[in-house]
C-alpha cells in the first residue's frame, strides 16, 4: 500500500463521462464556483441573527448558535467524510453531499422555531463537510502538476470572495424576507448540481485506498498519522491558521475601537481588505512557480509576519488598511501552497488530509477568537493580537523546518 510519505507520481489527469480529460479551466472554474457556494452559505447566517433572534423569540448570545451549528456538524463530520470518500469515487461522493447540502438549506427558509433551525443548520454544515474536501482531493489529480497550485488558487478565490460576499448579499435578500437568502443559495446549489453532474469528471479511489465502514476510517487514519511528516505538517497548518484567525477575527473590534468605525463601515472595510484576498489567490502562481512550494511557503509566512509587525503602527485608517490588503493578498498566495504541500504528502488518503486541514481551520478559528479578545481587551491597540499571530507564524514555521520542509532538495523541488 501507499504510505501517505511517499512521493507521489505523476498521473494523467481523470477523464470525464465522455472518456476525454477536463481542462484545467474547466477544473479551476467548477472548484471556484463550488467554493463561493458553500463559503457563500458559511457567511449566510450572521446578518440574519437579529432578525431570526426576533422571530424565534431567543437572546442574542443563544441566536450565535445559529451560525456554531453550521460550524461543528462541519468540524466534526468532516473527520468521518474524509476517509470514506477515499474509498469511493470522489464525484459521487460531491453530488451526493451537494444533494444533501441543497435540500437542508432550502429547510433553514422553512424553519417554524429555534431547534427546527439549528437542527437544519447542523445538517447543511455535515452534508458541506462531503462536498469541500472532494474539491481540493480531486485537484491533484484532474490537473497537471505544474497546475495544481494555480487551480487550488481558483478554489481559494471562491471562498475568498464568500467571505466577504456573503454578509452583504445575506442583508441584501433578507430586506425581502429572511427565509429569501435559504432558498436563494439553495437554488444556485441545484443549479450548480446540474452542472457538476454534466462536467465534473469520475476521480475513482487511488490503488492501495483504504474500504469502507469502520475499515476505511481506521486504515485510512492509521496510513496518514503514521506518516511523521505529515503529522508534523498538520499541526504547524494548526498552528498557522490559529494565528491567521485570532488576527482576522478582530479587524472589525478593532476598527471600532480605535478608528471609531460604524457596523456598515467596517463591513465595507473588511470588503477592501477581503479583495486582497482574491488578488493573492489568482495571480500568485506565477510566483510560485519561480520559487517552488516550500520557498513560497516560507517567503509568504515570513512577509506576512513582518506586516503583522507594521500593523499596530498604524498612524491611521487608510495605512492599516493597505497593511491588511497586503496581508491578506500574501494570504491568498500562501492557502494553495499549504493545501498543495498538504497534498502532496499522500495518493491514497487526500479526502482524509483536507478534512483534517479544515478541521484544523475550525480549531484554530476557535481558540484564536478565544484569545484574540483577551488581548484586544488587555493590550492597546492591535499590539497583543498582532504579535500573538506573529508568535504563531513563526512557530508554524519552525513546526514544518523540524519536518524538514526546507531542506535543499526540498527547496529546489
Amino acid at each position: 500500500m501507499t504510505s501517505a510519505a511517499s512521493t507521489p507520481t505523476t498521473v494523467a489527469p481523470a477523464a470525464g463521462a465522455g472518456g476525454s480529460a477536463p481542462s484545467a479551466r474547466t477544473v479551476s472554474l467548477l472548484s471556484f464556483a463550488t467554493m463561493f457556494v458553500i463559503g457563500t452559505d458559511t457567511f449566510l447566517v450572521a446578518p440574519l441573527l437579529p432578525t431570526l433572534a426576533r422571530t424565534f423569540h431567543v437572546s442574542s448570545e443563544i441566536s450565535g448558535w445559529m451560525v456554531s451549528a453550521y460550524a461543528l456538524g462541519y468540524a466534526v463530520f468532516a473527520l468521518v467524510a474524509g476517509p470514506l470518500s477515499d474509498g469511493r469515487d470522489r464525484r459521487r461522493v460531491l453530488l451526493a453531499g451537494l444533494v444533501g447540502f441543497i435540500v437542508m438549506t432550502a429547510l433553514c427558509g422553512f424553519a417554524q422555531d429555534f431547534w427546527t433551525m439549528i437542527l437544519f443548520r447542523f445538517l447543511a454544515g455535515v452534508s458541506a463537510a462531503f462536498v469541500s474536501p472532494q474539491i481540493w482531493a480531486s485537484i491533484p489529480g484532474l490537473v497537471k502538476p505544474e497546475q495544481i497550485v494555480r487551480t487550488m488558487g481558483f478554489a481559494t478565490a471562491g471562498l475568498s470572495i464568500a467571505q466577504f460576499v456573503g454578509i452583504p448579499l445575506g442583508s441584501w435578500l433578507a430586506t425581502a424576507s429572511w427565509h429569501l437568502p435559504f432558498w436563494a443559495i439553495g437554488g444556485v446549489s441545484a443549479l450548480l448540481w446540474l452542472v457538476l453532474a454534466r462536467f465534473f469528471p469520475s476521480v475513482p479511489p487511488r490503488p492501495g485506498a483504504s474500504g469502507n465502514g469502520a475499515r476505511a476510517i481506521f486504515g485510512t487514519y492509521g496510513t496518514v498519522f503514521g506518516s511523521g511528516r505529515l503529522r508534523w505538517f498538520l499541526l504547524g497548518y494548526l498552528v498557522f491558521q490559529t494565528g491567521n484567525f485570532e488576527a482576522i477575527s478582530f479587524f472589525g473590534s478593532w476598527f471600532t475601537k480605535d478608528f471609531e468605525l460604524s457596523v456598515g463601515s467596517v463591513g465595507t472595510a473588511m470588503m477592501a481588505v477581503g479583495a486582497g484576498n482574491v488578488v493573492g489567490s489568482l495571480f500568485g502562481t506565477r510566483l510560485v512557480r519561480r520559487l517552488g512550494l516550500y520557498r513560497s511557503l516560507l517567503s509568504g509566512v515570513l512577509a506576512m509576519a513582518v506586516l503583522y509587525c507594521l500593523v499596530p503602527l498604524s498612524p491611521n485608517l487608510v495605512t492599516a488598511l493597505v497593511l491588511l490588503a497586503l496581508v491578506m493578498v500574501v494570504a491568498g498566495f500562501v492557502f494553495p501552497v499549504f493545501m498543495s504541500v498538504l497534498q502532496q504528502q499522500t495518493e491514497t488518503a487526500r479526502g482524509t488530509v483536507s478534512s483534517l486541514a479544515n478541521a484544523a481551520m475550525y480549531i484554530g478559528t476557535t481558540i484564536g477568537g478565544a484569545v484574540g479578545g483577551v488581548l484586544l481587551s488587555n493590550v492597546d491597540g492591535f499590539y497583543g493580537v498582532a504579535a500573538f499571530t506573529v508568535a504563531a507564524y513563526l512557530l508554524s514555521l519552525v513546526v514544518y523546518a523540524a519536518a524538514g520542509a526546507f531542506r535543499r532538495q526540498e527547496a529546489d523541488a
